[in-house]
């Protein structure tokens, strides 16, 4: 059956560690995988990383640019190197490839997320291979993915994936990092509970050109599961292991997904928009929004943190700060601030002006985390 996959690889597997040069063997045997993929039906997206790592080398530069302007300059210069290599390599197998570069802006906006959508779509039907990057010469640090873990996972849940698969320089995820501690246990499945309660001790980052470790896989995992999105890490040497993968091996570290949610502009509440502060809930609200499908109350509320304005995203969550929701406000955070608490009929008297009775719409409203 034909599957949506979305392939993550890291720079750790496309470069050689020691002078950031390109791992030719091993991008030849990526491309080899994901056109045969490609020709047995499935939808396939490459995510790759690389281009500071490739720019850097290029500009013979001997460690990762640390300022925002600098690393995205060298990233302009890696981009078009990289994406010249993948095109001769994807070319010589006669599949077509399309360079898609996203900023965090583009899954912000509701319209370009659409547009992002159908792009991804009408490539699938013109079984064109699209690689994404971060557009890393334009994006601000307020609107940066962060890493590529984070934006696969995003494109993933974006695109409806079944597959997220995390190509990496370990063979699955440990307990701790293998290299540095030789007491670390290998864990070949975590499911959705065992998701919401893992923690992994280990470096937050991979090689020196790389800017992801364990600690954000662990965080695209719980993107994509949430997504109803299944994960896998895999060791990015042997992309080969995709397809073993898709035939029911057990190989690698693999993740359950939640159920899928149904409704595309709730994934979008939930994974595309940036929360820009939190409400705490007392039990009863909690109780209304979790078991009962309701909207949220101004008198559900205990405290409102952050500066945030109307028909902006913030995460709802327990008095001590558990994350049980995300939705879309009808207020900002001042107007927040001073209803909380009161009933919906003392808005009006409250703010001087009638305004919505919910803080948040059932409608603009996600459940995403454990629910007491």
């Amino acid at each position: 059956m034909a599957q949506t996959l979305v392939i993550k690889i890291g720079t750790s597997s496309l470069t050689h560690p020691e002078t950031g040069q390109l791992a030719i063997a091993t991008l030849g045997a990526l491309v080899e995988t994901l056109t045969s993929l490609r020709r047995a039906g499935h939808r396939v997206v490459l995510v790759s990383s690389g281009a500071v790592g490739v720019g850097a080398s290029r500009l013979k530069l001997t460690e990762r640019p640390r300022t925002m302007p600098r690393k995205q300059a060298v990233a302009a210069v890696g981009q078009g190197r990289l994406m010249r290599v993948y095109d001769d390599l994807f070319t010589s197998l006669n599949q077509a490839i399309a360079q898609i570069l996203l900023t965090r802006r583009d899954l912000v906006d509701r319209t370009a997320y659409v547009n992002a959508y159908n792009t991804f779509q009408a490539l699938f039907e013109l079984e064109v291979i699209p690689i994404v990057n971060e557009n890393d010469t334009v994006a601000v640090e307020e609107l940066r993915f962060g890493d590529n873990d984070t934006l696969s996972a995003l494109v993933a849940s974006l695109i409806e994936a079944d597959w997220l698969c995390l190509l990496t320089d370990v063979d699955r995820l440990y307990s701790a990092d293998p290299r540095q501690d030789p007491t670390a246990q290998p864990i070949s499945h975590v499911s959705v509970a065992e998701l919401a309660a893992l923690e992994i001790e280990g470096g937050d980052r991979g090689s020196q050109w790389g800017t992801g470790g364990m600690v954000t896989k662990i965080a695209a995992a719980r993107i994509a599961s949430s997504a109803g999105v299944k994960m896998a890490i895999l060791r990015g040497q042997q992309p080969q292991n995709i397809l073993n993968l898709l035939n029911g091996e057990s190989i690698g570290t693999q993740f359950e997904a939640q159920p899928r949610p149904d409704n595309a502009r709730k994934r979008w509440i939930a994974h595309g928009l940036i929360p820009r502060g939190r409400l705490y809930l007392d039990g009863g609200a909690i109780r209304a929004l979790c078991h009962q499908g309701r909207s949220l109350l101004p008198a559900g509320i205990v405290k409102t943190e952050g500066d945030f304005q109307t028909s902006e995203a913030v995460i709802l969550c327990t008095s001590d700060g558990v994350e049980i929701a995300r939705g879309i406000v009808n207020y900002n955070s001042h107007e927040i601030s001073q209803i909380q608490g009161h009933h919906s009929d003392a808005i009006p008297t409250i703010l001087g002006y009638s305004g919505a009775e919910t803080i948040i719409h059932r409608d603009n409203l996600v459940l995403t985390g454990n629910h007491p």
